[in-house]
């Protein structure tokens, strides 16, 4: 025991400071080492701890190497002169001596070194035991405390993979989940597959790492000899320990992955409600067999994944549902309107964890009129579901048909309010509705608890219009306000009314205000070309992935090639309303604008208001006003209001106190000609006025 070097190896940090007194007397012997003359006494127990009879040892220390492995000597040699130097008194440690039959037993030491008065180290006596027992016991109290990490790990792992996999709402969350480097990996795996059962087939969904496909191998039927179609038969695991087992079990697979160095394997069935909904391998490079707890681990994880797995399957069916339903509920195509660019988006909301993500209760339409109009409609149903979705259709179809009726915006907009509070539904729903007349650019705008439009110029500028609105349809029938104001605005040709849903403006924590001004900012400054700042607005939408839907409509209006015959206007003038006369006579007033005969404004105008007020009067239905340009040998403009009565109009005379009867009077004496024509069961009061060319 002279040699120097190595290490010593120290006392475990969980072995007691003082062995247990029954186990030292257990083979326990005495030494003396002389340290100036170099000898080494040991009594006859410490000669019977190194396996040594009395004649075979001399005192020497170097004579125990027989017993005594080198690396071992050198690290005790190490030790005592480490102890020396540092001026301890004593030192200890376990080492292993080869017995005489050559297996290795554990021994402990312990000395005690004793120095003359200047410190000088002179003798070391000590003891020298046999710890076979308690180095054994230690090994296995070390061997179940790796074996309890290792199920700490597994467990760990499990926990983790299930909590992230309560978050996977779609197949592709699962397999994300499952291939992330703090998932499966974890548990020793190289790569995983994974298919699912559709149809008595499987089709592969995960293939394992990069350039492992096996041809042939997406779509498999069950009773193929494959280890995943034989997992799902059978509904029970398929563990193979080894690369020669892989090739005897499954000879037609394992010729195209044997350049994937897999050691191992294991096919897990995926059991959810009892039936198999698809089945996972995972499949190992560096390990050979399971061990009984690896099983038990890997049976858990599956039943946690076959319930993520088929609660993702079910969730993007309903989602493919879902957004089926919406999509037929949304208009199928956008009707080209002469006139008009128009362009629309929509985009889902991605609220985190919900089934409804894809489906909501926006929507847009565009609605051609008679008379050269259209109607514009943009609205929000509450809510993020299917329920949303069907509202949203039904609001949709109603809308359409008040407005295909004649009804003005006010009257659509009160009437689709009544028709949402009547329906079995606790949603509310905001909306706008424009009706422009692209003649004369004139557009009558109604709100329903929905943002302002906004228009932008031919120029490039761009401002928010401000509506005064009325509350949310449903709202306003169940609290009996169903007056909506209207609001009118022009469009020249060139400018473009934009209408959108909250979604595009709103964020969390800023003010709607704010979200206006950074809109009408990005439009200022987009694209003039319709459809290209419609692709803006809705990337900007999916660069935010806000958690509500956008809806968007933007609608140019575009200079009409000619004014001549064919130029044609009309409004339904319902008894009764007196907003739909004021929107009437405003039309007029516009189009005679717009039509270049602003100097017969004043006599078309009040020709055409005699006209409306007479039929609104003595017949007991509505109105409806025609304004048209005719060419000829000369430029006229023609207004027309036709009712429901075939009774003939006729001149009255008016007393001098009379306040009517001049009716037709001023007809005949203001326009140029003027005429009745009957018109199935009701009839036709025209007259025309000659304007001159425009320039």
């Amino acid at each position: 025991m002279v040699d120097r070097g190595a290490s010593a190896l120290s006392l475990p940090d969980d072995w007691p400071a003082h062995p247990d007194p029954i186990l030292a007397l257990n083979r326990m012997g005495s030494f003396d080492w002389d340290l100036d003359t170099g000898l080494f006494h040991m009594d006859a127990q410490a000669h019977e701890v190194f396996d040594l009879r009395p004649e075979e040892y001399d005192g020497n220390p170097m004579s125990l190497a027989v017993r005594v492995p080198r690396a071992e000597a050198h690290r005790l040699d190490a030790l005592v002169a480490q102890a020396i130097k540092d001026g301890s008194e004593n030192y200890g440690t376990y080492f292993r001596l080869r017995c005489r039959d050559g297996s290795l037993r554990w021994t402990h030491t312990q000395g005690y070194i004793r120095r003359d008065g200047t410190g000088r180290p002179r003798r070391i006596i000590g003891i020298v035991r046999d710890a076979t027992q308690e180095m054994g016991e230690l090994e296995n109290r070390r061997e179940q405390a790796a074996e309890e990490e290792a199920r700490r790990q597994q467990t760990n792992v499990v926990q983790l993979t299930t909590a992230a996999l309560a978050h996977a709402r779609t197949v592709q969350d699962v397999i994300d989940v499952l291939k992330d480097t703090h998932g499966l990996t974890h548990l020793g795996a190289t790569s995983l597959v994974m298919g699912l059962v559709e149809a008595g087939r499987i089709r592969l969904i995960a293939e394992g790492p990069a350039g492992s496909f096996v041809p042939g191998t997406d779509i498999t039927r069950i009773d193929e000899p494959y280890p995943m179609s034989e997992a799902v038969r059978t509904l029970t695991p398929r563990f193979i320990e080894s690369p020669e087992e892989f090739a005897d079990r499954y000879p037609i697979l394992w010729p195209h992955i044997t350049g994937l160095n897999i050691t191992s394997a294991a096919y897990l069935p995926l059991i959810a409600e009892a039936r198999p909904i698809g089945a996972m391998g995972l499949l190992y490079s560096d390990r050979y067999g399971f061990t009984p707890e690896d099983r038990n681990v890997l049976i858990a994880l599956c039943s946690s994944i076959a319930q993520s797995l088929q609660r993702a399957m079910l969730y993007e069916q309903e989602k493919d549902l879902a957004t089926g339903l919406q999509q037929a509920m949304l208009p199928r195509t956008i009707p080209s309107v002469p006139g008009v660019d128009v362009a629309v988006r929509y985009r889902a909301a991605s609220a985190e964890g919900s089934l409804a993500r894809d489906i909501g209760g926006d929507w847009y339409d565009l609605i051609p009129l008679p008379g050269g109009r259209v109607g514009a409609v943009i609205g929000d149903v509450q809510g993020h579901d299917t329920h949303a979705a069907a509202v949203m259709g039904q609001l949709r179809i109603v809308l359409r048909a008040y407005a295909a009726e004649g009804h003005t915006p006010a009257t659509v907009m009160a009437r689709a309010s009544v028709f949402l509070h009547e329906l079995d539904t606790d949603r509310f729903a905001t909306c706008l509705y424009a009706e422009a007349d692209l003649s004369t650019g004139v557009v009558q705008v109604v709100r329903a608890g929905h943002i302002d439009p906004l228009v932008r110029q031919a120029g490039g500028s761009c401002r928010r219009v401000t509506v005064e609105g009325g509350l949310p349809l449903g709202l306003s029938a169940e609290f009996g306000q169903l007056d909506y104001p209207v609001a009118t605005l022009e469009l020249d040709p060139g400018d473009t009314l934009l209408l959108c849903t909250d979604g595009l403006v709103e964020k969390p924590g800023t003010d709607l205000d704010d979200g206006m001004r950074t809109l009408t900012t990005l439009i200022t400054g987009g694209p003039t070309d319709v459809w290209e700042l419609a692709d803006l607005l809705i990337d900007v939408a999916e660069e935010r992935a806000g958690d509500d839907d956008v809806a968007l409509l933007l609608l140019l209006r575009r200079a009409l090639d000619s004014t001549e015959s064919g130029s044609r206007l009309q409004q339904h003038v319902a008894p009764g309303d007196p907003e739909a006369l004021t929107q009437a006579r405003h039309m007029i007033r516009a189009a005679v604008g717009a039509w270049g005969a602003r100097e017969r404004s004043d006599e078309i105008e009040l020709v055409a208001d005699e006209l409306i007020t007479n039929a609104l009067m003595h017949t007991e239905g509505a109105a409806i006003v025609t304004l048209r340009v005719l060419t000829g040998s000369d430029r006229r403009m023609r207004v027309e209001v036709e009712d429901s009565s075939s009774a003939l109009p006729r001149r009255r005379e008016a007393g001098e106190s009379g306040v009517s009867g001049r009716g037709l009077l001023l007809v005949d004496l203001l326009s140029d000609v003027w005429g009745v024509e009957a018109r199935g069961g009701g009839k036709c009061v025209w007259c025309e006025f000659v304007v001159r060319e425009q320039t």
